[in-house]
């Protein structure tokens, strides 16, 4: 079956969605061992979170890139990430989407929330023909990831580096059965009729 142009999969239970970030070792250490993000974590600046582990691989390099070098699986819940899907405004300027570029500039400086859809990535890190969700937080959605909706945060940097390897030395099978279990969120129209562009 045909893969959907923009759809949003995801590893996650009925009460929680599963996102990714990577951050040095200052950052995400303290974050894993507390349960929270550190005080230096900056909570005035906007932050990407992503729902596709493979994705993230890509955006750090396998936690390889400088101040990336630590990989979190975030579980944040769902009312949450569903609340972000609501109050999100496209990154960019969509013909059809929004009236007109002037009331998409307005949304997104008012947006506590914006998406980008960007190719999703193979075990290779190739981009694949369909895309997938990127979900910049700022201001209050960023107080309430940080203080509300965060249930865990988990150190996934050594399972991106056993991926890799398994990748590097061409065993692709062994690799795919490592892959978090991403499946399709159940986000309906009501989620994501404004953020497909």
């Amino acid at each position: 079956m045909e893969e959907p142009q923009h759809r949003i999969r995801a590893a996650y239970s009925e009460s929680t969605i599963t996102v990714y970030q990577a951050y040095s070792p200052d950052i995400g250490l303290p974050a894993v061992r507390d349960g929270r993000f550190p005080a230096v974590w900056k909570r005035d600046r906007m932050t990407w979170i992503k729902p596709s582990f493979l994705w993230m691989m890509y955006r750090c390099g396998w936690g390889a890139k400088a101040g990336q070098e630590t990989v979190l699986a975030v579980e944040i819940t769902r009312d949450g990430f569903e609340w972000a899907l609501r109050n999100a405004c496209l990154s960019s300027y969509v013909r059809g989407v929004h009236a007109d570029r002037a009331t998409w500039q307005h949304q997104l400086k008012r947006a506590p929330a914006r998406v980008q859809w960007d190719p999703e990535r193979d075990l290779r890190l190739q981009p694949l023909r369909y895309r997938s969700l990127q979900l910049g937080l700022s201001g209050e959605a960023v107080r309430l990831f940080a203080d509300e909706w965060t249930v865990a945060i988990r150190d996934v940097t050594p399972l991106a580096h056993e991926i890799r390897a398994l990748v590097s030395g061409d065993d692709l099978p062994a690799a795919t059965r490592l892959l978090p279990q991403e499946r399709p969120y159940p986000a309906g129209d009501e989620l994501l009729a404004h953020l497909l562009g």
